[in-house]
């Protein structure tokens, strides 16, 4: 035998991961590492996610705990502060600054307070979309991944 036939040899009776894909079509290895990398970019996501999500559940809660304690909205806005550090909050002092700028004016009239109520819903709304959208990044990248890997492996494997 010569050297390419026992180089054939060797690699097509090589059926470990690494034999496998040393053997595989440059295609074949391309869709492969096109995998791992995405498989390795998800989990980055998901390690990050997991943390994040518990920490914002914790937040969450203790905000919810303060406001509905019965306490002054007044005194949970001062501590809460302009830098909020959870969604819930961050709406919350969203509309508390409207409504306080609207109180700093004057008087608030009944004629007012419906525009006044408008005004801090549609603040409540952009704020939320905007913590929602932080809360929310990559998982576009994560959902897409998850609905095409199995197709894109199974492409690949056709191919080989």
């Amino acid at each position: 035998m010569n050297s390419v036939e026992m180089t054939v040899t060797h690699t097509s009776s090589d059926l470990t991961i690494w034999g496998l894909f040393l053997a595989a079509d440059p295609f074949v290895k391309l869709v492969m590492l096109l995998l791992v990398l995405a498989s390795i970019w998800c989990w980055a996501i998901v390690v990050e996610k997991v943390p994040l999500i518990r920490r914002e559940r914790k937040y969450a809660q203790r905000f919810e705990d303060a406001f509905w304690s019965g306490g002054s909205l007044d005194d949970l806005y001062e501590r809460i502060g302009q830098n909020p550090h959870d969604p819930m909050a961050a709406v919350f002092s969203s509309a508390m600054r409207e409504w306080r700028r609207a109180l700093s004016k004057g008087k608030i009239e009944q004629s007012v307070a419906e525009a006044l109520r408008e005004r801090i819903d549609r603040v409540m709304q952009v704020t939320l979309g905007r913590e929602m959208e932080r809360l929310e990044r990559y998982m576009t990248f994560l959902a897409s991944v998850g609905s095409t890997a199995p197709f894109v492996g199974l492409f690949g494997t056709v191919w080989g």
